[in-house]
């Protein structure tokens, strides 16, 4: 609540400053800035942060928070709310609860006691069928009833949503023709803008916040420059100025002022500044390009700083805090032991798993590729992905040659993306004393295109392929049933691939150098690739004999699916090693 008084307050602030800028225009635009700046305490700007949130898209629940977003939430809301709950005893809010609830219930029975007396007032008259008011009231062509009534209230009108024009008895002896058309023109102004809505909501505010000095003098500002607008207007419309204000003054001569801002009269507001504006008829200027312009930006950065700073508090946010394993095993592999039969690593977590990590004998530098590419952020990386390959630079060759396994339970089910990728990288970080970095360079790399005649790739038939969770575990093949998407297996005789993408292609093709899909090609497909990969320690490099014969059979091969490989550049991301320790084993 403090953070909102202060950001209606600055609001109110502006809007004064906008209205002194304008005071030479046209007194009703002044009203909606005021308006505008008590509706404002009806409408925090939380409510337009949370739309700058909706806008975004969410992230995971914020565990700390950057300066930037900090330093936008310090401005928007400067009193934290556990500063108040600290230096407040408990029962500060519950007495200030109850001195509102008493401040609100008084305004309440005030307001609602003079609007009991004006009905009162208006149930005692009686509804105009002829005579000379009713018939100057006709000739502004208007269907509003006129109702006379004895008391001496000024004319007005009550009512918002069928309002009616209220005359005390008898005025047409006091006033001629020019003047009655005058007072017609003024309540009629009031009833065309629709004055007792926008007061009655202003009400609403000074009934809520009728602690705050600034809701009531808002209040006065309202009603000043409504009664101008509507000077300013009957003036426009032809009414003579001298026979106009002479005829507002002899209503405030003869009767008492509507005891209620909802209910519009004559008499309102500053009545001597109201009578020197209407004598001097001064040209009221309208808004040039300038000033509208200004007044669309005011109204487009109120708008738009809370739901920036909603937008900047998310997209600000740090990364939820990584889950760690609840007890870990990590063990050097004998010599005897059997080196890893597959890649990546088994287990895993969710639904129907023991939420088991593990990893046969595997050097450490796998370890370290599987920690922080292929699995970095948590997801598995996709198929062909060029991070599928990011070099590894700085590690020793121990690195290379120590294989270990790894046994490790979360201490809640987790998903095998997040367990052997950002959980596996704070392992590594604690037992290792692993530090790295990543530096990015251009390097050369090939771009996979379709050929001239077009692709000759077969898409895969419908129900061809059992569709699998990338993020799941390793797919099974089940008799009878149609094989995985993405099904790879490879024979004395090449390469075969079962509803696969072409990305998914890029990561077998022994070239030596990262391949980038620039087929375009996104379905799925089942095809043969005519070339036989050996160990990944076997294959060529370019600086070896063997190189070029091997280009030329991926080449080959590529042709008979209407593809081919061109030189290209691209940038590639190398992960350093900084600092590695062999570990303690537990």
């Amino acid at each position: 609540m403090t953070n909102h008084l202060l950001q209606s307050t600055v609001f109110a602030a502006l809007a004064a400053m906008l209205t002194l800028a304008l005071r030479n225009n046209h007194a009703r635009t002044r009203y909606w800035i005021w308006l505008v700046a008590s509706m404002k305490f009806l409408i925090p700007f939380s409510l337009f942060v949370e739309l700058g949130h909706r806008l975004t898209w969410q992230s995971a629940p914020v565990v700390t928070q950057p300066r930037v977003a900090f330093v936008m939430d310090q401005i928007s809301q400067p009193f934290a709310a556990t500063d108040v709950a600290v230096a407040a005893p408990s029962i500060v809010p519950a007495l200030l609860l109850a001195i509102w609830i008493c401040g609100l219930a008084a305004v309440l029975i005030v307001w609602f006691a003079r609007w009991r007396h004006v009905a009162a007032v208006l149930r005692t008259g009686s509804l105009m069928s002829e005579g000379r008011e009713l018939n100057a009231l006709r000739r502004f062509d208007t269907d509003i009833k006129l109702i006379s009534c004895p008391a001496q209230i000024e004319p007005g009108v009550f009512g918002i949503l069928r309002p009616v024009l209220s005359l005390p008895a008898g005025i047409a002896d006091h006033l001629d023709d020019a003047q009655l058309d005058a007072i017609f023109a003024h309540e009629l102004c009031h009833v065309k803008h629709r004055d007792n809505l926008t007061a009655a909501l202003h009400m609403l505010v000074e009934a809520m916040f009728w602690f705050h000095p600034l809701v009531w003098w808002i209040g006065a500002k309202l009603v000043e420059e409504r009664e101008r607008a509507c000077d300013e207007e009957v003036v426009q419309l032809g009414s003579d100025p001298e026979i106009y204000a002479e005829s507002i003054l002899k209503i405030c001569k003869l009767y008492l002022e509507s005891p209620l801002a909802c209910v519009s009269g004559v008499t309102g507001s500053n009545l001597k500044r109201r009578i020197e504006a209407i004598m001097t008829n001064r040209v009221v200027l309208k808004l040039n390009f300038v000033k509208k312009a200004a007044l669309a930006t005011a109204s487009t950065i109120a708008l738009a700083i809370p739901v920036t700073i909603g937008i900047v508090n998310i997209h600000a946010q740090t990364k939820p805090a990584t889950p760690k394993f609840e007890v870990a095993s990590v063990k050097r592999c004998n010599l005897d032991d059997p080196p890893a039969g597959q890649r990546g690593a088994r287990g895993g977590g969710g639904l129907g798993d023991s939420g088991l990590f593990r990893t046969p004998c595997v050097p450490l530098q796998s370890l370290i590729r599987m920690a922080y590419i292929h699995y970095a952020d948590g997801r598995a990386l996709p198929e062909g992905s060029m991070l599928k390959e990011m070099p590894v630079q700085g590690l020793p060759d121990w690195t290379g040659s120590d294989r270990y396994t790894i046994e490790a339970k979360p201490a809640s089910p987790q998903t095998l993306g997040m367990m052997a990728g950002p959980m596996l990288q704070a392992l590594l970080e604690d037992r290792f004393k692993l530090k790295l970095h990543h530096e990015s360079k251009e390097v050369p790399v090939y771009a996979l295109v379709v050929a001239k005649g077009g692709s000759r790739l077969q898409p895969t038939k419908p129900e061809g392929c059992t569709p699998v969770d990338p993020q799941g575990p390793r797919p099974q093949i089940v008799p009878g049933q149609p094989l995985p998407c993405g099904f790879v297996d490879g024979d004395e005789t090449g390469i075969r691939y079962v509803g696969a993408t072409v990305a998914t292609m890029l990561r077998e093709l022994p070239l030596g150098r990262e391949v980038v899909d620039k087929t375009g090609l996104t379905g799925l497909y089942d095809y043969h690739l005519d070339v036989v990969v050996g160990a990944p320690g076997s294959l060529p490099r370019p600086d070896d004999p063997g190189y070029s014969d091997m280009i030329a059979t991926v080449t080959s091969a590529l042709q008979k699916l209407g593809l081919r490989v061109e030189s290209a550049k691209g940038s590639a991301e190398f992960v350093v090693v900084d600092h590695i320790e062999r570990p303690s084993e537990n």
